[in-house]
């Protein structure tokens, strides 16, 4: 065991040696270098560390190589993790979890591929990313999972708060499934979850219902786009207006009409329509037989106008709001809906607004909450049994009953489906 008071001068002077040797310096207890057969010389310090006072073994910990450190500095580093060691610590085991501990970022990557797609539904999921990537991880990505606390949380909370108080709450509800699973893979403490405490900013509904006037506006609107167009709206004072053609105008395709329709007549979710396939339809008993949902697997009644309107979209793909690309649902209907609604004088609508607007005429109509409920869907997941009785005569004339008033409202046609297995009595409505 070599002892030596280690300077630059005395680690100079070190020859080669066969096997890699360690040795100490003179004046603190428990510095030294280990010096390799290729040349390497690494600053180290050795200690004992253990619980109570007992001694569980002694630990080596690499301190850098001489040449990033100098022997002032080296001896500096370890002056400081011997003290650690004093005071309870093990500056080694403490150092070989920092590096094991994941950032914030890293592991929301990994819940999401491993937890999150595994068991939510694709759309929490893509939220969920949305959160991540807009949200959370330009606030806390880089820091450590066991270094944040409620505070770190609740500054994040605030922030995004301060422009959309709803979209805060649920990045906070991301944020706790994050640390749920941190804490299942043994990356921190059970019950160490800083997003438990913060406390979410009071929601408002949004619920906003057409009125007659309104409804007939937008069917209008529709009707405009997917035949004329609906002209331009160009901002004069913009550099380029000059160049914009004076005529131009929008038109919308059969698949978006046909979407905005049953979304209106029938109460369905919006991705319950995007992503509806064909196979899904069973216009015979009247049905939209939906394998899954924000619900689980359910049934939407088909009215007679929306019947109709699945009877004039053109068949072209799978799915029956057809994208641009074959064999994919359309993403959103954000852009053409925007242009219904300006055109309509609707603006600040959302789209979920008319499914609002399918249940307050239901309400409207007399039909208690329970029949209402079952039409939009808000039971739980239900068996096969469960759409016959969906399928009984007081569903369906209430659904009847409802489109047919939105319909007129629209300026829609209410045509007989008894093609389609409907009643005589239920297409007088």
């Amino acid at each position: 065991m070599p002892v030596l008071k280690l300077t630059k001068r005395t680690i100079d002077a070190i020859s080669q040696v066969e096997k890699p040797t360690i040795f100490y310096d003179s004046d603190l207890t428990g510095f030294c270098i280990k010096v390799l057969p290729s040349g390497v010389k690494r600053w180290c310090v050795e200690y004992r560390s253990g619980a109570g006072g007992r001694s569980v073994g002694k630990t080596r910990m690499v301190l850098g190589s001489t040449s990033a450190m100098t022997p002032d500095q080296a001896r500096l580093a370890a002056k400081s993790t011997l003290a650690a060691v004093a005071l309870g610590q093990d500056p080694a085991r403490k150092r070989s979890t920092e590096r094991a501990m994941p950032t914030f970022a890293d592991f929301g990557e990994r819940y999401l591929s491993e937890e999150a797609e595994t068991k939510l539904k694709p759309r929490t999921v893509v939220n969920y990313r949305i959160y991540l990537r807009k949200h959370a991880a330009p606030l806390l990505g880089t820091r450590k999972l066991d270094a944040l606390d409620s505070a770190d949380v609740s500054k994040m909370h605030r922030k995004i708060g301060k422009e959309t108080p709803m979209t805060a709450n649920r990045v906070v509800e991301f944020v706790g499934s994050v640390f749920r699973y941190a804490a299942v893979c043994g990356l921190v403490a059970k019950g160490h979850n800083p997003a438990s405490h913060v406390q979410a900013f009071r929601e408002q509904r949004r619920e906003r219902f057409l009125s007659a006037a309104e409804l007939g506006r937008m069917g209008d609107a529709i009707r405009e786009a997917e035949t004329m167009g609906i002209p331009w709206s160009v901002d004069k004072d913009q550099p380029k207006a000059k160049h914009i053609p004076k005529n131009g105008r929008t038109k919308i395709g059969p698949h978006v009409a046909a979407a905005l329709r049953l979304l209106i007549l029938t109460g369905a979710r919006l991705r319950e329509i995007l992503e509806l396939k064909w196979e899904h339809v069973d216009l015979q008993r009247g049905l939209l037989l939906l394998p899954d949902s924000k619900t689980g697997q359910k049934a939407i009644i088909l009215n007679t106008p929306a019947v109709d309107v699945l009877c004039r979209v053109p068949k072209v793909d799978t799915y029956v709001i057809a994208s641009d690309i074959a064999g994919q649902p359309r993403h959103d209907l954000n852009k053409p809906w925007k242009l219904i609604s300006m055109r309509s004088g609707l603006g600040g609508v959302r789209i979920h607004d008319l499914r609002h607007t399918h249940a307050s005429y239901g309400a409207g109509a007399g039909f208690g909450l329970p029949i209402i409920g079952k039409l939009l869907g808000h039971s739980q997941p239900a068996t096969t049994a469960r759409y016959a009785h969906l399928d009984n005569d007081p569903l369906r004339r209430a659904s009847n009953e409802i489109a047919a008033q939105i319909a007129k409202a629209m300026g829609e046609p209410v045509e007989a489906a008894a093609e389609f297995g409907l009643t005589s009595a239920e297409s007088d409505v």
